[in-house]
């Protein structure tokens, strides 16, 4: 089975946060109440100048992936 490119996450010890994690390179979580990123990878610097522009496309998707999954409950 191969992985979802996003999954929500949930944890009670921070029950006001919306976590999304994109499973593929470059891994992260985000929190989308605050659009706190936690990046699993260590990045140098040719890494970095790679993913900035694709960092803020990353996070609309992860955020268009919240609000389709939103819907699709509030459907059911």
């Amino acid at each position: 089975m191969e992985l979802p490119k996003f999954i929500l996450g949930d944890n009670t010890d921070h029950p006001e946060a919306i976590f999304v994690i994109h499973t593929e390179f470059p891994r992260f979580i985000i929190n989308l109440q605050d659009d706190e990123v936690e990046w699993f990878e260590e990045f140098d610097q040719h890494d970095q100048k790679e993913i900035e522009g694709e960092t803020e496309n990353l996070i609309k998707e992860a955020t268009d992936f919240y609000d389709r999954e939103v819907a699709r409950y509030e459907d059911d």
